[in-house]
């Protein structure tokens, strides 16, 4: 885990890493198996450092650069991504766009902010994580899952329809801007006329 400098041709997921809460180890080590691109903010560098992760990208503002500019050589060929006024997200996004990326996993990201991750949406394939939960969009604003006996949210447009079907019945949901659900195991299907996100238990 902690040498991971081959050639990648940007096929997994990247991992972008903003903040130390809400989530955890197990979390990190899976989305690791894969071996992604790892990048990560100034608040989480020394921490994954401490794991022995060995990151890619660090997203950092000029004076962190400055400080810790021997991050280069001790963790070659590490490269600083300048995100000023904690624009964390938004340059390591944009990084991902612009380096030919395709899908990212987010540890971890607040839903009631994914409204900010919607204008990236048809450049990425975004999944991110929270506090035991894995939020997927639903792009066109449908999305189909096998899903366990589990509480899961649906995060929306206050007042948004979502219609929600299983193989023995169709319902309609009014969102409260999250929504929580307890659903049955089986293929369960939601649909609406905008997006949203699904967030089921890891």
């Amino acid at each position: 885990m902690s040498s991971h400098h081959f050639v990648k041709e940007q096929q997994e997921p990247a991992l972008l890493i903003l903040t130390l809460e809400g989530w955890d180890l197990a979390t990190l080590h899976s989305l690791l198996e894969w071996v992604p691109t790892i990048i990560v903010s100034q608040e989480t560098v020394f921490k994954m450092l401490s794991l022995g992760i060995k990151v890619d990208i660090i997203l950092a503002d000029t004076d962190f650069q400055k400080e810790n500019d021997v991050l280069l050589e001790e963790q070659f060929p590490v490269k600083f991504v300048t995100a000023g006024g904690s624009r964390y997200m938004e340059a390591g996004l944009e990084y991902l766009v612009q380096s030919g990326h395709h899908a990212v996993n987010i540890l971890a990201y607040d839903p009631f902010d994914a409204d900010k991750l919607t204008p990236y949406l048809p450049l990425l394939d975004i999944v991110f994580f929270k506090n035991g939960l894995r939020y997927c969009p639903a792009n066109k604003g449908l999305i189909q899952k096998w899903l366990p006996k589990s509480e899961i949210k649906l995060h929306g447009k206050e007042g948004q329809k979502i219609r929600h079907e299983t193989r023995n019945s169709t319902t309609w949901i009014l969102l409260k801007s999250v929504d929580h659900l307890h659903v049955a195991e089986g293929l369960h299907g939601f649909k609406s006329e905008q997006l949203f996100w699904l967030g089921t238990s890891i």
